[in-house]
């Protein structure tokens, strides 16, 4: 299986992807053999505390600046997001800034319709091109040191995650609530890049092949309504209608009356009008 792009400048870092096959190989090696439902509930919480950071964090607030918040709270996000092993905050942001300027077009570094559905799922991830951060699309973020630094230091999020899991849970936890955990958080979250530009409903002509799916917003807590997010990509709330189901959305919230957050750019509905 070559997910190595013709181009010769996108060759595939060879040290992420042993670390990345290693870590399948791992995550299938717990499963089968140290199955118990107790560590299934962990994994799952694991998942789902890291994706709420993923989507509500570097999508939502890093991407495209759908809320207001504090410092000590968008570091929080940006640390939390980091413990997915997929890579910095500001590098995921300005990546995705890229991706929304020119969907599906050439230029699209994750394309499955011009790169191949595997290249757009996880090979551009792995590749020497794109691993450094593109300054100038993140120039918003770039000016407070602490993020830029979190951003050049990802290892210390993915130390502190597993020494905790380590501390509460021994080897299971780490094997369970980390391994198996952020394979699945890969794939939940690759898939907005490939299948959910493959697969699906289109709710709006966006100009690209953008899709919605209630079964992918479930997995990725509300980020499936991919359609309508690159109809409205400034949007906080991603599922326009009352039956499309957006935790993130539910989650920010609750952190609203908190005070927490402030300023969510909710939907104007002549914007989301589906007539």
């Amino acid at each position: 299986m070559n997910i190595t792009h013709p181009n010769t400048d996108e060759r595939i870092i060879w040290q992420d992807t042993i670390l990345f096959i290693v870590l399948h190989a791992v995550a299938i090696y717990t499963i089968g053999s140290q199955f118990e439902w107790r560590w299934v509930g962990l994994a799952l919480a694991s998942y789902y505390l890291r994706m709420f950071a993923l989507s509500a964090g570097f999508h939502r607030y890093f991407s495209h600046r759908s809320y207001k918040t504090s410092r000590p709270f968008a570091f929080f996000l940006a640390f939390l997001g980091e413990c997915s092993l997929q890579k910095g905050a500001l590098w995921w942001a300005s990546h995705h800034r890229h991706h929304h300027r020119f969907s599906d077009q050439p230029q699209d570094v994750h394309s499955p319709l011009h790169k191949g559905f595997l290249w757009s799922h996880m090979g551009w991830i792995l590749c020497d091109k794109y691993k450094s951060t593109n300054q100038a699309l993140i120039r918003d973020f770039w000016a407070y040191p602490e993020l830029v630094w979190l951003n050049n230091n990802t290892w210390l999020p993915v130390s502190v995650y597993i020494s905790v899991l380590s501390g509460l849970f021994g080897v299971e936890g780490v094997l369970w609530g980390f391994v198996v955990a952020t394979v699945f958080l890969w794939h939940g979250v690759f898939s907005i890049n490939s299948l959910m530009h493959v697969w699906g409903k289109q709710a709006y002509n966006t100009g690209d092949n953008s899709k919605n799916s209630f079964l992918a917003a479930l997995v990725v807590m509300g980020d499936g309504w991919h359609n309508n997010h690159h109809h409205y990509p400034v949007s906080v709330r991603h599922g326009f209608e009352w039956w499309q189901i957006d935790p993130s959305y539910y989650l920010l919230c609750l952190l609203e009356r908190l005070g927490i957050v402030w300023d969510l750019k909710r939907p104007v509905p002549a914007r989301i009008s589906f007539a």
